[in-house]
Parts: structure tokens; C-alpha cells; sequence
């Protein structure tokens, strides 16, 4: 594999890695994605053709282990109709694919410029003939519901006959990630095809459960007639092509795609059949498609040199892939494994908090339909509060359709096959991730109607959860969060302990206080009328919010060892051998999975799987934690911080893509001379498929997100907050100049270039009030049109 400007190739076929080239191949547009897979191969233990579309979920039951453990109930996002098929075949031989015919040569080109996938692949098919396949692939990014392939045919040798049949193929199950498989995963039924003449075929379906209908139609060009057919499930198109020497045989398959949580139509089939019909050429499609990636990659533009640069670019084209413009007109949350696999299941996690900070300063519109999402169900979270007995909003640790806690009650170990409870659903910091995103939107885009409204609603019923969950310990005089699983998710329960949940993780309690205290600013700077409104909705008073003050500087943040604990009584848990563990396994990621298998316990040890108190370091600047930690009755000077980073780092397996990221961004402001080694687990994670073989099942979208956001926020120190731009920039030795832009309250296109020790910020032109920077040593202020230089302190 090589990596090259904006292109990223992969060459030589090799069935081992085409899983992971499939997921890093992925083309999307926001509204729906397929999956890098060759268009001739089927579905196997090689090839898994997806295609998904943003909030398409379905729900089934499976029978776990034959009955034994008893029946789950898992919501997944759908594998719709592989619209992709293409086979061929010359002289009446066997179809051809790389794994039934010789394949001298074959280069797959990932061209991220222009969101364009080319495949070209030669064919020894004996006796001296060799045929040549080329590929063009688009999911087209101007209009969300069309996708093309141009598939080019040119024989050496000799002249034959080629047979050529397209497909939309219904046949399709959930079966892409090997531990899933044994559960349901038909998530499709009434699956019928149809002709609708002029070289349009159809198939239109429904998802059994959600009743989501699917429509889907194909045109098929070749310059000579097509005859449509039918096979169990699909629809097929047939051309008979004769091939001579030197000359170039071309197949044009466009494709249209509806499903009925679309606005604005009645039928989806209709609407499929309609947009095929009057979609132009692929020609026009394809310079269509450009201009649209061309826009996108203005507004995102980012200047990162070396091989960095190339992993940060392709990260930023799968981003703008699953989340782009067209997203700001669905109902679709942040989809962890973005749309690229069905890992996860689809499902919504906290990796929002790693995504929207980007996207705040470049795409505000879509960070706001993503916070939509989760205010659409802040009833649901309100019920999922109640039922524990608590006010205020329970958001869910995994999300889908309704908002509803899809983490599921079994997991399985597949070193020691056995199921397992899974408590990670007591993961409640997610809240607090949604608070924060709702903050962070706020002051980078200046929404101030969106935090009056909605964002107030969102924060005040988090804050209110908190409030609820704190109880007074008279012993310690301070109050405290039980039952919880921070962040690290190894760590879910006491040693020995019959319930789950542990007490006073420091995660959980610091961030619960920042959202306490964001909770009263914003009550408090709501214009008089919005207020009152709100507290007569929701019934806040003046005793609520004085015990919001209370709680929000009284929550206990434990310490043992002169560092802030993860929790009440990790000190008190035994060491690990970690060298010990290193030299029996060697990767020890899944550190949970191999003493689980040992018969133990991750719970017995000081051991994470990611960064947990760490994250503070993460979400905030070295001066807001003081500052928080100081609201809660503790001095972190600068040692206590630095002893609690190596405490941490030394018993962290990084079993998550986060967690190098997370590190990374830590040291960079900690301990600098360590951050770059972080910081490449972080931009490799995917690209290398750090985590063995799980890429293929989908790409990590906050590990992806959050390297885009080290660039933007961590390397620069750059805060929006009171505002004004802060900054305050950690060059480190490896990446010491680049360049990006951002969109910030209202500016498009704001400039910054750091290089050498300089930084220059330009602001075009506009009518817009001046742009307010700070520095640790100076206040500077820009105006539109103009451009600053600043020598930076050694």
C-alpha cells in the first residue's frame, strides 16, 4: 500500500487484506455509503459487499448458544440490496473474478480529491488472451440518492465475446462480522423485482420489523441492446459484448436509491425509477460529483505534510463520507463505525465527542442536525431516567432508531466462547459527552437561538440527571456518583463483587460538575422570558439550581498515591504483570478477553483498556481542569498532573483506536517528547488495521475525527470560548508546519498557518465584526480582509 498526494492505492490482489481495503475503500455521501468491494465477487469469507443507509436500523431476536443462555434482541443498521454486482464472463468460459482467474496485474486508486474509486485489473485467461477490466465508482456526493460504475472491457490477444450481466441483488443478510453471525441477521423481506423498460430494472423491499421500505432501480448502458431478466431475488440486466483486440467496450451502470424515511416522496420504488430515469450520463454525473467533493474539500481544507498528511487526508474523506452536508436533512445520529461495516452494529456511541469538534468549525450545519438527534429523544433518555427511578435524562451507551439502550444484556468472549452479562450500558458519562458537544457547538458557531431552545432543554435535563444521581456521604462531606462504569469499560465492577458498578469514577464525577456549572450559565444568560418558559416547563425553581451549585462543587474526585484514582478504591487493586502478559501473548489489547479466559478478572487489577482520567486531559485545557478541579476543593499543580499521566500510561493496554489518540493529545501538552509515538497509533489505527482485523468490519470514526481535531485543536491549543479564538500552540519536532481552515461564528474560511515558530491568520473579507485572538502573552484582533503574522514565544 502506498499513499501519495490524494490518492491512496492499494496494489496487487491479496485476499487477506480485501476486508480492510473494502472498509478503507468505502464510498459515501452522507445519506448512504457501499462498501470498497469488487463488483463480480459475492459475498464470502474473502468479499462482503454493504451498503447502508444513514438511520436505516431494524430490530430481530436471536437464540443464543442453542437456547442455553436464552434469546437477545440486538437493532441493526441494515445491509441493504447490493446494488454493485457486475459479472463477466469471455467465450462462454467461467465468470471471472481474482479468485478463479490468473491476475497478472490489479491496482485499486482511491481518489479522494474527487470521492472516485478505480479499479483496474488484468485477466490471463489463457492461450494469449488477456482482458483488461477498469472501473470508475462514485456514491454520488451532489445528489445523495445516486450512485454510477463505468466499467471499461479491453481484450489482447485475440478478439471474443463477452457476456455481461448487472445486478440489484435482494439476497442479502448481516453476516459481516464473524462474531455476529450466529445470531439473526435477515433483516429483509418482500423482496420483488420487476422491468421498468428503457433499460431500467427495479427492486423495491421492506425491512421485516421497522417496516422501512426500500426502492431501488438501475439503468444499464453498453451501446448495444441489454435484456432484462430475473433470478431468485434479483434483477438482472444482460449484455453480449464482442470484443476486439485494442478496442475499448463500455459498461454504464447508473443506480438510484430511496427508502421511506425520506421527506418529500410517497414511494420509494417511484422515487428510485423517477431519479434513474432522469439521471444524466455517467459523464456528467462523474464532473457533477467532482464539483461536489471540490466544495467539500475547500471548506476542509487541511495542509499536512509527509505521510501525516496523506493518513489525515483519507481520514477526512471517510469523515465527510458519513457525515457530510446531506446529513444536516436527516434524522441520523454519529455512527461509530461509520457507514463502512456493520461492527457495532451501527449503533450510536459516545464518539460524537471526538467527531463534532471538528465539524463545529467547519460544517456547524451538521453538528447541529447531530445534536437534533439526540434532542429528538431527550424523552426517551427523560424515561430511561425514570425507570431507574431517577429525573432528569438517562441518555443510552449505545443508540439506534428511537433512542432506546440498544447495548446489548450478552457479549461473547470469542477466546473463551463464552457469553457474558455486559454492564457497559451503566457507561452514564455519556451524557455529559452530549453536554459537551452541546457547549462546544455553541461557542464555535455563535447559535445562541439553538442554546436559548433546544441546547438549554438538552443541558438542563442532563444536569438534572446528575443532580438526582449525587448522594451526601456525611463521612466524607461530599457527594458522590455510585454504581457507574467510567470510560476504561474494562473495569465494571468491584473484585469479588455480585453487582456491577463502581463509585466515584473521577471521569464521571468531574465532567457531571462541568455540566453542572454549563447547566447554570446557561439558565442564567437566557434572555428573562425564555427563562421563566423554561422553568415553567420544566418545572425548575430557585432550590433546584442552588443544589446544582451545591453538587456541582462537592462531587468526590478520589485520589490515592498522590494521583487522581479512577475510582473509589482502585487503589486498592493489585498490580499486573504486565511483562509477564506481554511475553505469554504479545498483543495484549484484549486484555479482558485473555483473563476471562484465564478464569479471572480485569476488575482484580490496575488495568485499563483506554484513557479514563486522562480524558479530562483531553476535553479540557490544562487551565480549565485546574479550574474545575479547584471549584471541586482540589490544587492540581502541575505534578500532581504529570504523576497521574504516568500512572495511567503505564497501565493502559490501548484496546481501543481512542486511546493512542487520547494519549497522544495528552502528552502533546504534558510530555512532548513522547507524543508523536501516540500520535502514529492514532493516525495508523485504521490504516494498519492496529486492532487486528477490525477495520474490515467498519473504520473507527472518533479515532478517525479526533486525529483531524489534534491538527485543529490540540497541536494549536485553540479554544472558542468567550467570544474569542484562544490559542496556544505546542509545536511538536515531527509536525511542525501545516496549515487549515475554519469556519468560525459566521467566517468562512479563516486561515491559520503555523510554521517555524510564526502563525498567520487571515480572515476574508466580509461584513462580519472583527475576530478576537488570544495568545498566553498578547490579545490581537483581526479584521475581515486582513491578515496577522505572530512570532510565536520560544
Amino acid at each position: 500500500m502506498t499513499a501519495i498526494a490524494f490518492t491512496w492505492d492499494y496494489v496487487h490482489y491479496d485476499p487477506a487484506e480485501e476486508r480492510l481495503r473494502e472498509s478503507l475503500c468505502t464510498l459515501g455521501n452522507g445519506y448512504f455509503a457501499t462498501r470498497g468491494a469488487l463488483p463480480e465477487c459475492t459475498a464470502d469469507d474473502v468479499h462482503y459487499p454493504g451498503t447502508y443507509v444513514a438511520g436505516c436500523y431494524n430490530r430481530l431476536t436471536s437464540t443464543v448458544a442453542g437456547g442455553e443462555v436464552g434469546h437477545v434482541e440486538n437493532e441493526d443498521m441494515v445491509n441493504l440490496p447490493n446494488w454493485l454486482p457486475l459479472s463477466f464472463r469471455a467465450g462462454g468460459g467461467d465468470w471471472l473474478t481474482p479468485d478463479t482467474a490468473p491476475v497478472p496485474e490489479h491496482r485499486q486508486t482511491l481518489h479522494l480529491d474527487s470521492g472516485v474509486l478505480e479499479r483496474n485489473t488484468r485477466f490471463a485467461l489463457g492461450g494469449g488472451l488477456v482482458l483488461t477490466v477498469r472501473q470508475l465508482r462514485v456514491v454520488h456526493m451532489a445528489d445523495p440518492h445516486l450512485a454510477a460504475l463505468r466499467t471499461e472491457f479491453t481484450v489482447a490477444g485475440a478478439g471474443t465475446d463477452l457476456e455481461v450481466v448487472a445486478a440489484l441483488d435482494g439476497d442479502v443478510t448481516n453476516s459481516g462480522v464473524p462474531r455476529y453471525r450466529d445470531l439473526a441477521g435477515r433483516h429483509l423481506t418482500h423482496v420483488h423485482t420487476g422491468d421498468a423498460g428503457d433499460g431500467i430494472v427495479w427492486l423495491r423491499c421492506r425491512t421485516r420489523t421497522s417496516d422501512i421500505r426500500i426502492g431501488m432501480a438501475a439503468r444499464t448502458s453498453a451501446g448495444t441492446p441489454v435484456t432484462p431478466g430475473r433470478q431468485h431475488l434479483r434483477a438482472t440486466q444482460r449484455v453480449t459484448l464482442r470484443l476486439e483486440p485494442g478496442r475499448t467496450a463500455t459498461v454504464d451502470k447508473v443506480v438510484a436509491l430511496h427508502t421511506s424515511r425520506d421527506p418529500a416522496i410517497s414511494d420509494p420504488l417511484q422515487a428510485a425509477v423517477d431519479r434513474v430515469t432522469d439521471a444524466p450520463g455517467f459523464d456528467e454525473l462523474l464532473a457533477g460529483h467532482r464539483t461536489a467533493w471540490g466544495l467539500l474539500w475547500r471548506r476542509a481544507r487541511l495542509e499536512v505534510p509527509g505521510e501525516a498528511g496523506a493518513i489525515l487526508r483519507l481520514h477526512l474523506f471517510h469523515v465527510l463520507q458519513t457525515l457530510s452536508p446531506h446529513t444536516a436533512d436527516l434524522d441520523v445520529g454519529v455512527p461509530a463505525r461509520g457507514l463502512h461495516g456493520e461492527a457495532y452494529r451501527g449503533h450510536v456511541f459516545w464518539d460524537e465527542l471526538f467527531v463534532l469538534p471538528y465539524l463545529n468549525l467547519h460544517f456547524p450545519e451538521v453538528s447541529r442536525a447531530l445534536l437534533h438527534y439526540r434532542h429528538r429523544r431527550l424523552e426517551r433518555a427523560r424515561a430511561s431516567a425514570r425507570a431507574i427511578g431517577r429525573r432528569g435524562a438517562l441518555y443510552p451507551w449505545q443508540s439506534g432508531s428511537d433512542g432506546r439502550e440498544e447495548t446489548q444484556q450478552l457479549h461473547l468472549n470469542p477466546r473463551s466462547g463464552r457469553w457474558l452479562p455486559d454492564h457497559s450500558h451503566l457507561q452514564h458519562h455519556v451524557g455529559s459527552a452530549i453536554a459537551y458537544n452541546v457547549w462546544q457547538y455553541c461557542e464555535a458557531s455563535g447559535d445562541a437561538e439553538f442554546l436559548h431552545t433546544k441546547g438549554a432543554e438538552t443541558l438542563l435535563q442532563i444536569a438534572r440527571f446528575w443532580a438526582d444521581s449525587a448522594t451526601w456521604d456525611e463521612r466524607l462531606g461530599r457527594h458522590r456518583i455510585r454504581g457507574v462504569v467510567g470510560p476504561d469499560e474494562y473495569h465494571e465492577a468491584y473484585p469479588g463483587a455480585t453487582e456491577p458498578g463502581l463509585d466515584d469514577n473521577a471521569y464521571t464525577n468531574v465532567t457531571a460538575s462541568w455540566v453542572l456549572t454549563r447547566a447554570l450559565d446557561t439558565v442564567n444568560s437566557l434572555p428573562e422570558p425564555r427563562r421563566r418558559e423554561l422553568a415553567e416547563r420544566t418545572e425548575l425553581d430557585g432550590g433546584e439550581l442552588e443544589q446544582w451549585e451545591e453538587i456541582s462543587r462537592t462531587l468526590h474526585v478520589p485520589f490515592h498515591e498522590g494521583v487522581i484514582s479512577q475510582f473509589e478504591g482502585y487503589g486498592d487493586l493489585a498490580e499486573l504483570d504486565w511483562a509477564g502478559y506481554r511475553e505469554r501473548y504479545g498483543d495484549i489489547r484484549r486484555l479482558d478477553r485473555i483473563l476471562e479466559a484465564e478464569n479471572d478478572s480485569v476488575n482484580n487489577y490496575r488495568a485499563s483498556k483506554q484513557a479514563d482520567v486522562l480524558m479530562l486531559g483531553y476535553l479540557f485545557s490544562p487551565a480549565e481542569l485546574r479550574a474545575l478541579l479547584g471549584r471541586l476543593g482540589h490544587d492540581l499543580d502541575d505534578d500532581t498532573w504529570r504523576r497521574t499521566v504516568d500512572h495511567y500510561l503505564a497501565r493502559t493496554s490501548h484496546g481501543s483506536t481512542l486511546s493512542g489518540l487520547v494519549h497522544g493529545w495528552v502528552l502533546a501538552r504534558a510530555r512532548r517528547a513522547e507524543a508523536w509515538a501516540f500520535c502514529q497509533e492514532a493516525l495508523r489505527g485504521d490504516v494498519a488495521d492496529l486492532q487486528g482485523g477490525t477495520t474490515g468490519e467498519g473504520i473507527h470514526l472518533g479515532a478517525m475525527g479526533g486525529t483531524l481535531d489534534l491538527i485543529q485543536r490540540c497541536l494549536t491549543g485553540l479554544e472558542t470560548r468567550a467570544g474569542a479564538l484562544w490559542l496556544d500552540p505546542v509545536p511538536l519536532p515531527e509536525l511542525s508546519s501545516y496549515g487549515f481552515s475554519i469556519r468560525y461564528q459566521g467566517h468562512w474560511g479563516v486561515r491559520f498557518r503555523l510554521e517555524h515558530g510564526h502563525l498567520e491568520i487571515a480572515v476574508p473579507a466580509s461584513d462580519l465584526p472583527p475576530i478576537d485572538v488570544r495568545l498566553p502573552d498578547r490579545a490581537v484582533q483581526i479584521q475581515p480582509g486582513d491578515t496577522s503574522r505572530l512570532v510565536l514565544p520560544g
